[in-house]
C-alpha cells in the first residue's frame, strides 16, 4: 500500500482546482470495489460522523484570503455530509448558516476584480445559464467535507476587490515572515503529518501569478528545511489570462510567475507548471482546445476541471495500491542532470472507440493524442529526456502476439514515439469519473462512458466518466518557457509596485537560476538557437 501525502493548497485558482480532484476522488471511491486501483488512503483521511458513518476528507491544509470561501466557515466545514448535487452546483448546508452559494453569480475568479471573464472562451453558452453554471468560489462545489483545521483563511488581504488585494511575490513573502502565522500554518501540518502511518511526503499546489506565488516559496522552503527526506511535488497553478489587460498587472503577474518558478523549483523534489494559457509571458496566446471538450476558457471552474482531472491521473503512480514506488521515487525519475521542472501532457478524453483494446487504441494514434497543458511552445522535433506516463479507462487485453502486459504494450508505445527517453508507464483499469460537479462540457459525440461509437448520448445523459492518457515530462519545449520569462523581466521594467518588499539581488539570483535552468533542457537543436533568440532581444 502507498504511503500518505499531506496536500498545501495555496490560493484560489488551486482552491478550484482541489476541489474539483477532491470531488473525484470521492467519486473513484464509489466505484466497483474491483476496480479502486488508487489507494484513497494516500490523499484522503476518513472521519467518523454521526451515526458512526465515515466520510472522506482530504489531509490538507488550504490557505485562502478573506472573501475567498464563501459560506465555510474559517474552521472548516461542519460535521454534517454534504448534500447530494441538486442541478448546476451543490447546495451544501452548513448547521445554523445560509446556504452555499448556487452559482447565480456572474463572472469568475479569475477575471478582473469586478467579476468579469479572464478571458474569451472557445464557446460556450452564457455564463450562468442551466447548461453552463457559473460558480464564483471553489465552496461553491466543493463536494467533500473538510477538516477543522484544514481551512487557514488570511484575514490581511482580500481575494476580491479594488485594493487590499495579495498582488505581489514579496507580499506574500512577507506573510511567511510573521512568526504567529508560521506558528499556525506549523501546528496544522504537524496535525495531518503526526496521523501518517508513513508519510511520502507534500502535494503543494500554489497560484503562481499572484502574491500566493511569494507564499508558496516560503511553505516549501519552510517543508525542505523541516522534511529534507521527505518528497515534496509542487504544482504552480496559472487560470486563464485575458489576451487584453492592464500592463502594469500583466508585469507583475509574469514577476510573480518568473520568481515563484525559481523559488519553487528551489525548494521542491519536482516542479511542474499547469495551465491551459498557450504561454505565461506578457502578452498570452490563445488556451489549449481539446477536440472533444467545449469548455469556457474564462470560467475557472471550467479550466480547473480540466486540470484536476490530469493531476488526478499524473499522481496515480505514487498512489497505486500496487505500486512501491513514492513521491520521491517519481521526482528522482524526472529530475536528474539538473531538471527539476516538468511538462504535463494530457488527452482528455483519449479518443477511443467503444470495445478497442489497449494495441488498437494506441496504434490507431500515429502522433501522442494529447495536449500541453504547461504553457510551454510544442518543439517540432518532440524529443523528451524522461517521462512517466498514465493511462486508464481502456481495455488491457494482453498484446496479440507476444501476451505482452498492458504496461509493456504502452512503453513500446512510447518508445516508439519517444526513442532513446526514459520511460515509465502505468496502466490502471478505472476510467476518470467526471458526474456533476465535474462541468458536463464534453461533445455528443461521447457515450456516456466517454468512448466514440458506443451509442448516441441523449441531450439530457451525462459523462460520467472518460479514458485519459496523461504524462509528465522533462523535455526540452522547458526550455524556452524557462529562458523567456527571464527575457522579458528588463531590469528598465522593474520600477513597479508589485516589487515591494523585494531586493533587486534576490530578483537577480532568482533570474539567473531561471537561466541556469533553461540549460538544463538545451539539446543540440535548441542550443543552436538559442544565441539566436538572445540577439534577438
Amino acid at each position: 500500500m502507498p504511503g500518505e501525502a499531506v496536500t498545501l493548497q495555496l490560493g484560489h485558482y488551486s482552491g478550484c482546482v482541489g476541489a474539483h480532484w477532491w470531488g473525484l476522488q470521492a467519486a473513484a471511491l464509489r466505484s466497483p470495489s474491483e476496480h479502486n486501483e488508487l489507494g484513497a488512503a494516500a490523499l484522503l483521511r476518513f472521519a467518523r460522523g454521526p451515526g458512526g458513518t465515515e466520510s472522506p476528507e482530504p489531509r490538507l491544509v488550504a490557505l485562502e484570503l478573506k472573501g475567498g470561501v464563501g459560506a465555510l466557515r474559517a474552521d472548516g466545514a461542519d460535521a454534517e455530509p454534504p448534500a447530494s448535487w441538486d442541478g448546476a452546483v451543490a447546495d451544501c448546508r452548513e448547521r445554523g448558516r445560509a446556504p452555499r452559494d448556487t452559482g447565480s453569480r456572474r463572472g469568475d475568479a479569475a477575471g478582473d476584480a469586478k467579476g468579469n471573464p479572464g478571458a474569451a472562451g472557445p464557446g460556450s453558452s452564457p455564463a450562468g445559464s442551466q447548461d453552463d453554471p457559473s460558480p464564483r468560489l471553489w465552496s461553491d462545489y466543493l463536494s467533500v467535507n473538510l477538516h477543522p483545521k484544514s481551512l487557514y483563511v488570511i484575514r490581511q488581504y482580500l481575494h476580491d476587490g479594488d485594493c487590499g488585494c495579495l498582488e505581489g511575490f514579496g507580499q506574500g513573502e512577507s506573510l511567511l515572515q510573521d512568526p504567529a502565522c508560521v506558528e499556525e500554518l506549523e501546528d496544522r501540518l504537524h496535525f495531518f503529518v503526526e496521523e501518517c502511518d508513513y508519510l511520502q511526503g507534500f502535494q503543494v499546489l500554489c497560484d503562481l501569478h499572484n502574491g500566493f506565488s511569494g507564499v508558496g516559496a516560503r511553505v516549501t522552503e519552510l517543508l525542505h528545511d523541516e522534511y529534507a527526506r521527505k518528497g515534496i511535488l509542487t504544482w504552480g497553478l496559472t487560470p486563464v489570462l485575458s489576451a487584453v489587460g492592464d500592463p502594469q498587472k500583466s508585469f507583475c503577474r509574469l514577476m510573480n510567475t518568473a520568481l515563484g518558478i525559481a523559488h519553487l523549483s528551489r525548494h521542491s523534489s519536482l516542479f511542474c507548471p499547469l495551465s491551459l494559457n498557450g504561454s505565461l509571458g506578457l502578452k498570452p496566446e490563445p488556451p489549449v482546445t481539446f477536440p472533444y471538450i467545449k469548455y469556457n476558457a474564462s470560467l475557472s471552474y471550467h479550466s480547473s476541471a480540466i486540470l484536476a482531472a490530469a493531476l488526478d491521473t499524473l499522481t496515480a503512480p505514487y498512489r497505486l495500491c500496487s505500486s512501491q514506488a513514492s513521491m520521491l521515487h517519481l521526482a528522482d525519475s524526472l529530475t536528474f542532470s539538473g531538471r527539476k521542472v516538468v511538462a504535463a501532457w494530457a488527452a482528455l478524453p483519449l479518443p477511443a472507440l467503444a470495445g478497442s483494446s489497449l494495441p488498437d487504441v494506441l496504434g490507431a494514434h500515429q502522433d501522442v493524442p494529447w495536449q500541453l497543458l504547461s504553457s510551454c511552445k510544442e518543439q517540432k522535433f518532440g524529443s523528451c529526456f524522461a517521462q512517466s506516463a498514465v493511462l486508464r479507462g481502456v481495455r488491457q487485453e494482453e498484446g496479440s502476439r507476444e501476451r505482452e502486459s498492458p504496461e509493456q504494450v504502452l512503453r513500446q508505445y512510447l518508445h516508439t514515439q519517444f526513442p532513446g527517453a526514459f520511460s515509465t508507464a502505468h496502466v490502471l483499469r478505472q476510467p476518470c469519473p467526471t458526474r456533476a460537479p465535474f462541468p458536463q462540457f464534453f461533445s455528443p459525440l461521447l457515450s456516456p462512458r466517454g468512448f466514440l461509437g458506443d451509442r448516441a448520448r441523449g441531450s439530457s445523459a451525462a459523462v460520467g466518466s472518460v479514458p485519459v492518457l496523461a504524462a509528465l515530462q522533462s523535455c526540452p519545449a522547458l526550455r524556452a518557457l524557462l529562458s523567456g520569462l527571464g527575457r522579458e523581466l528588463r531590469p528598465r521594467r522593474w520600477g513597479s509596485s508589485c516589487t515591494a518588499g523585494l531586493e533587486l539581488d534576490d530578483v537577480q539570483e532568482a533570474l539567473e537560476e531561471l537561466r541556469s535552468l533553461a540549460q538544463c533542457y538545451e539539446t543540440g537543436a535548441a542550443a543552436d538557437g538559442s544565441q539566436d533568440e538572445a540577439d534577438s532581444d
